[in-house]
């Protein structure tokens, strides 16, 4: 049992319990709107809003993250299956549940195997740059539900040339029942709290409203469709038949065919899922100064996209939406998503009807607005102001899943990552130091007024020694020797130095060779532990021709006294 009802306090059972209902509420145009997003049926966001829930409230560790359809997920199934079957076809579907099935056996492996720390292989500009570029593919994509024309499936290119060449075809009044939408929900995200604020209302009933207002939209535009018969009048899209009942349970085996052609996408979808959902775990954790444990939150995300790939057939994750929309409801544990679980199911069973003269523009104008919201141009200034490589990193993925697709993007993303990190890690910071007069600390001579010996070249390396930036380290010792021809020991230290690879270790043993040979001797100074105790077995230091010193104090103190003495018998 879940340590969360054991330890469950019944002061918290009513809070819990309202925020349950205003949740599954809130929710049900989301649930619609990003089935339609993944090319899926949509009572599919109906369906996968239930089981796959309770799944993860009772195996997860969050106390308020909220499971289900969620807008990167919606675009990835509809960008990777698009191509291979008409959206909404039975074929569709079915791979859709596939793809479901499939990730969530990968997420459940990867808890299984602890594998928790995946999630840190993407850098954060990188993440920000795949949302953003995601949030794009999803403002595009639902341009033609904006627009009230019809465009086949493709690539963003492609959809956008597709919709210039059907701008005649444009339905004015689905433009302007779905334009006003977005521009009064984008006023409402920019303004409302603030005005609502103004007028005495709280900063939380402010916040309650701005989440409610999606919904009164779209009550107030199923109203105008009903009112003025536009869907038959002036042909505005609808959502269509939703079919009542629960969805059942579809117990399949993809065929070997399907599992190669999904493998792939569904490692991609995997990965992503992976980082997406716990980073918000772990955010919402830290707003309440909880932990979570991010291989137990792998196994519930595994599980609930198994159970939405038997019941709904739709890969779900922690929306950042739903879960805002869960902690700003009152939720105080799983039990609000219990709720909202059962609360949905008997929605579904009672009947859905009321749902199917939804406007679709409207429905689009809603994820345009939660897609906005997603485009992070203020962490591009930010990493732009501090890290140009994290910038282009940032740039590089956004326009890499734009032009490419999610997957390559992703794989873009890593690659700008790991190339950055290369970069940085074969161009180390080294630095000539010397001593503050009047104490033991050590800094960069460029940087303070320090005292220096003329026979004596300190230098600091900081980064761990490796194969990529040998070169850049012998490059700056010879460049320094040729400044300093006074230069009898040079010492090197190591106090940032966490790892000396093989062929670092014959570099500084050919290093050691070479000064020797010009009558200088080489020293270390502030070796590691775990460092030295590989070093202690290997010819380098058994052949060192200077010492290994405790401290840099400590060598400046012998080294400069040797020169004293020097000084005093010459």
């Amino acid at each position: 049992m879940p340590p969360w009802i054991t330890q469950y306090k019944r002061q918290l059972l009513w809070t819990d319990v309202l925020a349950g209902l205003i949740v599954a509420v809130l929710v049900i145009p989301q649930s619609l709107a990003y089935a339609l997003l993944a090319g899926l049926p949509p009572q599919a966001g109906l369906y996968v809003s239930i089981l796959p829930v309770l799944v993860y409230a009772w195996v997860g560790s969050s106390m308020t993250q909220a499971v289900g359809p969620v807008a990167i997920t919606a675009i990835m199934t509809y960008a990777v299956l698009s191509p291979l079957a008409v959206p909404g076809s039975n074929a569709y579907i079915a791979l859709a549940a596939a793809l479901s099935l499939c990730s969530g056996v990968l997420i459940f492996v990867f808890g299984l195997l602890r594998l928790g720390f995946l999630s840190q292989l993407l850098s954060r500009p990188v993440v920000s740059g795949f949302i953003s570029g995601s949030a794009i593919l999803i403002v595009v994509s639902q341009l033609k539900f904006l627009l009230g024309v019809q465009i086949p499936a493709g690539n963003t290119w492609h959809t956008l040339q597709a919709l210039l060449g059907s701008l005649s075809f444009v339905s004015p009044v689905t433009v302007l029942l779905g334009g006003s939408a977005l521009v009064w929900l984008l006023v409402c995200r920019w303004r409302l709290v603030s005005w609502a604020q103004r007028v005495g209302t709280s900063l939380a009933q402010a916040e309650f409203l701005l989440r409610v207002m999606p919904l009164v939209v779209l009550a107030l535009a199923v109203a105008l469709v009903v009112g003025f018969d536009l869907d038959h009048t002036h042909q505005v899209a609808v959502v269509g038949p939703v079919r009542e009942g629960g969805a059942g349970f579809q117990f399949f085996v993809p065929n070997w065919g399907t599992l190669q052609t999904l493998a792939a996408p569904a490692l991609v979808l995997a990965f992503i899922g992976t980082v997406q959902n716990i980073t918000m775990a772990q955010a919402l954790a830290a707003k309440r100064r909880e932990r979570v444990d991010a291989n137990r939150e792998l196994v519930g995300f595994g599980l609930s996209n198994v159970m939405a790939g038997f019941y709904g057939g739709m890969p779900v994750g922690g929306g950042l939406s739903r879960s805002a929309i869960n902690v700003s409801a009152g939720a105080q544990s799983p039990l609000a998503s219990l709720v909202a679980a059962v609360a949905m199911l008997c929605m579904v069973l009672l009947g859905t009807h009321w749902l199917e003269r939804l406007p679709l523009a409207v429905l689009a104008a809603s994820i345009v607005v939660a897609a906005v919201g997603m485009i992070e141009v203020k962490a591009f200034w930010q990493a732009w102001s501090y890290d140009r490589a994290d910038a282009m990193a940032l740039l590089g993925t956004a326009l890499g899943v734009l032009v490419f697709g999610l997957g390559l993007g992703v794989a873009i993303g890593i690659g700008l990552s790991l190339a950055t990190l290369l970069v940085r890690a074969s161009t180390p910071h080294i630095a000539v130091i010397g001593r503050i007069p009047g104490t033991e600390h050590f800094r960069n001579i460029e940087r303070h007024g320090v005292e220096t010996i003329d026979s004596a070249l300190f230098l600091r390396i900081d980064e761990s020694l490796f194969f990529g930036n040998l070169s850049a380290v012998e490059a700056r010792l010879s460049a320094e020797l040729v400044k300093a021809p006074l230069t009898q020991d040079v010492v090197l230290i190591m106090s940032a130095v966490n790892r000396v690879d093989t062929t670092a270790l014959e570099v500084l043993t050919d290093i050691n060779r070479d000064l020797g040979a010009k009558h200088m001797r080489l020293h270390f100074a502030e070796v590691k532990g775990p460092v030295q105790d590989r070093l202690v077995h290997s010819a380098l230091w058994k052949g060192l021709s200077g010492r290994v010193y405790l401290s840099v104090h400590a060598a400046f103190e012998d080294l400069q006294a040797a020169a004293k003495v020097k000084a005093e018998l010459a």
